[in-house]
C-alpha cells in the first residue's frame, strides 16, 4: 500500500468536513425543497443528493455492469441511477448516508481525492446555490478543485470557456484567457463544471452566456 501524503490527508479532511456539513443542510430541507429544481439540468434536489451517495451504495463491479446496462454511457447510468435511488429512499435517509460515509475513500474514476472532493462541493452547490440558501463553501477548500481545472475536465463537462478569462474575487486563481469574467471562487467553480448561475452573481463582459435565465 502506497504512503498517505500530507496532501491526500488534507483533502480527505476537506472531504469529510464537506459531507458532514452538506449533510445537516440537507436535514434542514423542507419536502418542497426536497423536490425542488437543481442546478443539475433535469434532476430535482432528491435525485443529486441520490447520485452524491451512489459510490458509497455501489461497489466497482455493480457500477461497471450498470454501464454496461446503460449501453457504455457513463451519463445515461449516473441518470437512471438517481432516479431509482431517490425513489428508493427517503430524504432522511439519503441526508444520513452522506454523513455516515463522510470518511469513505470512494473517488471518481479519475482525479483521486482532488476529484471526489469536487463532486461534492459542486453537487452540493448544485443543491444549494438553485435554492437560494447562503452557504459559503470556504475558499480554500474550493482551491483544491480548482486547481485541477484543465482542458480535458471543461470538455468531460462541458463548460465552454472559449475566449473567457475566469478571475476569482475572493482567492488568487484565473484561468483562460480572453475576457475577464469575474465572481466569487465557488461561483467560478460551477461555471467551470458546465453550470449557469443566478443574475447578479458574476460580472465582466460575456458573462451572461454563464447566467440562467
Amino acid at each position: 500500500m502506497g504512503k498517505t501524503t500530507e496532501d491526500e490527508t488534507r483533502i480527505r479532511a476537506e472531504i469529510a468536513a464537506e459531507r458532514r456539513e452538506l449533510a445537516d443542510c440537507f436535514d434542514g430541507l423542507s419536502p418542497a425543497q426536497w423536490d425542488a429544481p437543481s442546478l443539475c439540468a433535469g434532476w430535482r434536489v432528491r435525485e443529486v443528493v441520490a447520485h452524491m451517495s451512489l459510490g458509497f451504495r455501489h461497489s466497482l463491479p455493480r457500477t461497471l455492469l450498470e454501464i454496461v446496462k446503460a449501453r457504455g454511457s457513463l451519463h445515461r447510468m449516473t441518470d437512471r441511477c438517481a432516479r431509482a435511488d431517490a425513489a428508493a429512499f427517503t430524504t432522511a435517509q439519503l441526508a444520513a448516508s452522506i454523513r455516515d460515509n463522510a470518511h469513505h475513500p470512494w473517488t471518481p474514476p479519475v482525479g483521486g481525492y482532488t476529484s471526489a472532493l469536487g463532486h461534492d462541493v459542486v453537487h452540493g452547490l448544485d443543491v444549494t446555490v438553485a435554492l437560494g440558501l447562503e452557504r459559503a463553501v470556504p475558499v480554500e477548500r474550493v482551491r483544491i478543485p480548482l486547481g485541477a481545472v484543465d482542458r480535458k475536465s471543461l470538455t468531460f463537462f462541458g463548460a465552454d470557456l472559449t475566449g473567457v478569462a475566469l478571475h476569482a474575487d475572493d482567492l488568487d486563481w484565473s484561468y483562460g484567457s480572453g475576457a475577464p469574467v469575474r465572481g466569487e471562487a465557488q461561483d467560478l467553480l460551477l461555471v467551470a463544471f458546465g453550470r449557469k448561475v443566478p443574475p447578479g452573481r458574476l460580472r465582466g463582459e460575456g458573462c451572461e452566456r454563464y447566467v440562467l435565465r
